[in-house]
């Protein structure tokens, strides 16, 4: 399947507290059926009764952790999508209890990039694919300051030898 293809009909559970971020995952990936829910109780119960390909969570306000932990249970991959939360904690935190990736509301108008990164990586085979991480390490080093990663240091030497950088990536990147 072509990577343009990869999320048509894909369907996909997105949970935010601000309705207008919900609007806009809805446009941009109108390829996929969208299900919305603005509080952890519908997402719980969403989750819970249906079947999703991937869930994009909201970290504050939707009690994003405990969401990422039943869609994991639940083999749903999740992408954690933040603004409040964006700090070197949350982004540790959300790798750890099984996030496929951790993207700032501001990178929202790639939101289908980072889901197609997430589909081509499980069709390939790749468990812990560090595209999304690639992508977006520069944007985390000029938000957090030089050295963040120090302390958690060796959380982030495991995480530099257990995630998995596509060739193609690597050339798109360079």
């Amino acid at each position: 399947m072509a990577d343009e293809d990869i999320l048509r009909g894909k369907r996909i559970l997105a949970v935010d507290d601000e309705p207008d971020i919900l609007e806009v995952l809805e446009e941009t990936l109108d390829q996929c059926e969208v299900d919305t829910a603005t509080t952890y109780e519908a997402a719980k119960e969403l989750l819970e009764n249906n079947r999703y390909d991937a869930a994009i969570l909201d970290i504050m306000g939707v009690r994003g952790f405990d969401l990422l932990e039943i869609a994991t249970s639940r083999k749903i991959p999740a992408l954690m999508l933040t603004a409040h939360g964006l700090n070197p904690d949350n982004l540790v935190g959300s790798i750890k209890l099984g996030a496929k990736s951790y993207i700032p509301k501001d990178r929202i108008s790639e939101i289908d990039l980072f889901l197609k990164e997430i589909f081509v990586a499980k069709e390939q085979g790749i468990e812990k694919s560090g595209n999304w991480f690639a992508r977006l390490a520069s944007f985390f080093d000029k938000r957090f300051g030089e050295g963040w990663k120090n302390k958690d240091k060796k959380f982030w030497e495991e995480f530099d030898k257990s995630f998995v950088v596509t060739k193609d990536e690597l050339e798109e990147i360079m």
